[in-house]
């Protein structure tokens, strides 16, 4: 799902216009990946995204940062911040125009409300459907799910991260934390970002995906 987000961010940017040690060094070996049970799509998630930012062509980096690029800063993987959330449909919602870090906009729908527990607090946030992308067959089932939580501006960027989840068949939907990752904006300022809502402001830390680019 998490190339979802890659298609959208420059989709979005086309419409409108470390620490010194990190968690790995290098992608991680299919050995490790076979082994690391359930947390085998993390150790996926953060191979795909290392190669995406190393090759010219995906990379959202400029070239001056992007040529000696090794691997991103990643929380460890941690399967507490791996939360069920009861999904409660807004089918009633009304398009709105959701603000990006250049001054455009994109319309978004509330596609639903998910309610979870973490770090022993209750919590809710909207997740949304872009209205474009969703008359579009690759994306019908793509849902988008900004926050920002207390990590915000010290271990992780200032403006919040993104989730990229799919429509799920039932009433519950897996959120998997670790693939949270940051906007292209936090990267290069050329890209156009949607902004975090307010309502999706976590009171809590969520250390898990990626961590500040230091560049």
């Amino acid at each position: 799902m998490w190339r979802f987000s890659v298609v959208l961010l420059v989709l979005l940017s086309v419409l409108s216009c470390k620490e010194t040690k990190r968690y790995h060094d290098e992608e991680p070996t299919a050995e490790l990946i076979a082994n690391a049970g359930e947390l085998s799509d993390v150790y996926q998630f953060q191979a795909k995204l290392n190669a995406e930012f190393k090759n010219p062509e995906t990379s959202p980096l400029p070239d001056r940062y992007r040529k000696n690029f090794s691997s991103l800063d990643f929380f460890a993987p941690d399967s507490s911040y791996q939360v069920m959330a009861k999904v409660t449909r807004t089918p009633e919602a009304l398009p709105f125009l959701m603000p990006t870090t250049t001054g455009g906009r994109t319309e978004e729908v509330v596609y639903a409300k998910l309610s979870f527990t973490l770090n022993g607090k209750e919590h809710e946030l909207e997740v949304y459907q872009n209205t474009e992308l969703m008359q579009q067959a690759n994306f019908k089932d793509y849902l988008f799910l900004p926050f920002s939580d207390l990590t915000n501006g010290e271990e992780t960027y200032e403006g919040g991260r993104y989730l990229d989840l799919a429509i799920p068949k039932g009433d519950t939907i897996l959120l998997d934390f670790n693939m949270s990752y940051n906007p292209y904006c936090a990267y290069n300022p050329k890209y156009s970002c949607p902004v975090v809502p307010k309502q999706n402001r976590l009171d809590t830390h969520i250390r898990a995906g990626v961590k500040a680019f230091d560049n």
